[in-house]
């Protein structure tokens, strides 16, 4: 990339990033009956801004319109799985990229029948790597207060709190918080 450009998103050619034990891929149209599971399980959407999605369809309009932000260069999203065995284990996002200010935000979602393995912190900062080598310069991430799993990895990737959203979300009949964090790459 040339000094002082802003990044164009994610280069296609640097899309595919590999760890140790993970492949992270571009999301695709394909990817939609892999993504319902995870947008159906009340457990895994517990502690994200929308209820569980029981419609298939509704998912597969959500995954081909994230395709379609990717390919306009509005956003970033990619499937986890596992290099050995190939199992789906979640996905990541960059979205509201802001190139002028070199700025996103991540969220990421890991299946819960392996949370606690280290796959989450192991994508997020591989992604983070990438994204730096690629011209972002700032990435926020936001929890629901109370997501101590979500806190955790964001606090061990070096993310700092700085902002508090009483309310922000409204969830089960109720009001929630949620605590932002921010990173300098």
């Amino acid at each position: 990339m040339l000094p002082n450009a802003t990044p164009a998103a994610f280069p296609p050619d640097r899309m595919i990033v590999e760890t140790e034990r993970l492949t992270l891929a571009p999301l695709t149209v394909d990817d939609a009956p892999l993504i319902y599971p995870f947008l159906s399980d009340a457990e895994v959407m517990a502690n994200l801004d929308q209820e569980p999605i029981e419609d298939p369809d509704e998912v597969a309009g959500q995954v081909a319109a994230q395709v379609e932000e990717m390919a306009a260069g509005d956003a970033a999203y990619w499937t986890i799985r596992h290099t050995e065995s190939g199992a789906f284990l979640g996905y990541c996002e960059f979205i509201d990229l802001d190139k002028r200010q070199s700025r996103a935000e991540i969220r990421f979602v890991i299946d819960h029948k392996s949370w606690g393995q280290g796959f989450g912190s192991e994508a997020v900062n591989a992604l983070l790597a990438q994204a730096a080598g690629d011209g972002l310069k700032s990435v926020v991430a936001s929890s629901h207060v109370g997501d101590n799993r979500a806190e955790k990895l964001l606090k061990k990737l070096g993310f700092q709190a700085e902002g508090y959203l009483k309310g922000a979300v409204h969830r089960d009949g109720e009001r929630r918080d949620r605590r932002l964090y921010g990173l300098q790459l």
